[in-house]
């Protein structure tokens, strides 16, 4: 059966994010869903919950099990919440896991610091976009700096989605994962801060670090992003047995 791949969006942004994944996927002939998580994209109407938010990844995952094996791709908070579903007290139907981007247990004092920087950003006259907008030129290639946008940002959604992260049990989901899994880091990024712990809470994980990066990685080395999917696809195609060839550190 084929690989089916979900992918996961990060805060603020959608399923848009993941266009250059999309559009790889999709000329390799390999099945893909991006989803809206609530309160981001198409559902920027609705409120984030954490329930919700799980509740659309098995949606999303169930249905794609119901084709093939799965590989389920989160980005940052869709990162952290994939870890929490796949590491949940039922197992659920996906083959292999790629996190990006999200190796930072999300409480403490890192999350306090974060969502007040987050909040002052958000007191600027626009929000804020005007500092994203300039970031974004400065990291990220023409052709896929749109895709951070296109499916508006979620503005309002940013804080409740900070606090409601912080419910999660990561270090016990984590340790609970026991199918093949990759972290993906950008050599620069500040969520790196729990790397280590994360990789003795999960041995058997791969650490792959993107050199040149920062937390945006699938935008800003789309080409290095899609070479993990692909190791991530010939591992479940060979049933779980690792692959080698992955630039990991």
């Amino acid at each position: 059966m084929t690989v089916q791949v979900v992918l996961v969006h990060g805060i603020r942004t959608s399923a848009t994010m993941w266009r250059s994944q999309v559009a790889f996927l999709e000329a390799a002939g390999i099945p893909v869903a991006a989803v809206d998580l609530p309160g981001h994209g198409t559902r920027m109407a609705e409120d984030f919950t954490l329930h919700e938010a799980l509740h659309t990844i098995d949606a999303a995952v169930r249905d794609a099990a119901s084709r093939g094996p799965v590989l389920l791709v989160g980005h940052s908070m869709g990162g952290l919440l994939t870890l929490a579903y796949v590491g949940g007290a039922q197992k659920p139907p996906v083959a292999a896991l790629i996190a990006a981007s999200c190796t930072a247990l999300p409480h403490g004092a890192g999350l306090r610091a974060y969502r007040t920087i987050a909040r002052l950003v958000d007191r600027l006259p626009d929000r804020g976009l005007w500092l994203t907008e300039r970031i974004l030129e400065a990291t990220i290639p023409l052709e896929t700096r749109p895709d951070f946008a296109a499916g508006g940002y979620a503005l309002d959604t940013q804080d409740i989605a900070l606090a409601a992260l912080s419910a999660l049990d990561l270090a016990t989901a984590v340790a609970r994962i026991e199918i093949p899994l990759w972290f993906v880091n950008g050599q620069y990024d500040q969520l790196r801060i729990n790397e280590a712990l994360f990789q003795r809470l999960a041995p058997h994980a791969e650490l792959i670090v993107v050199p040149r990066t920062s937390h945006l990685v699938t935008a800003m080395r789309p080409d290095v992003f899609n070479s993990v999917l692909r190791l991530g696809i010939a591992t479940v195609e060979a049933g779980g047995v690792s692959v080698a060839g992955a630039p990991a550190t």
